[in-house]
């Protein structure tokens, strides 16, 4: 989907601390964002708080950076979503195709930290290569980028 067509800037989402299942396929326990603060048509804005005993947690209750990926992936899948959900489809699967330069600060995100994961739209062409600049913050303080580059299936 080209920048064209993604249309107006009308808030998409229906409410600040939206269900991520209505914008993205994925279902526990593979679904780690714990909700969609908003998507427009040039971002999205989800959250996620570091549950201590969930399956991906150290052995200090954190979750390890590297799940930062992953998080900005089920971000940029509530993009997709949500521009689904307006023209009235269910989400389709995408993939990611890799990260550019992912940085965390951290090593790990602390247990009970609230994530605040931020996906902006950058660029897409019409195979269905898209890009995202993502970032991870905590506190207002970025602790994680990257550049997101997904495929979207036709």
């Amino acid at each position: 989907m080209g920048a064209a067509s993604r249309g107006g800037h009308s808030q998409i989402g229906e409410s600040p601390l939206a269900d991520a299942t209505a914008f993205v396929p994925h279902r526990a326990p593979m679904l780690l964002l714990d909700g969609i603060r908003s998507t427009s048509d040039t971002e999205s804005r989800a959250w996620v708080r570091v549950d201590p005993k969930a399956w991906y947690a150290d052995v200090q209750g954190a979750m390890p950076a590297w799940y930062g990926i992953e998080l900005m992936a089920q971000t940029v899948a509530a993009y997709s979503g949500a521009v689904k959900r307006r023209q009235g489809k269910p989400p389709v699967k995408g993939y990611l195709l890799g990260a550019r330069t992912y940085t965390s600060t951290l090593p790990a995100f602390p247990a009970g930290s609230i994530l605040e994961i931020q996906g902006v739209y950058h660029y897409s062409d019409d195979s269905g290569l898209w890009a995202f600049d993502c970032t991870i913050t905590i506190q207002d303080l970025p602790v994680a980028t990257a550049m997101l580059k997904v495929f979207e299936e036709k």
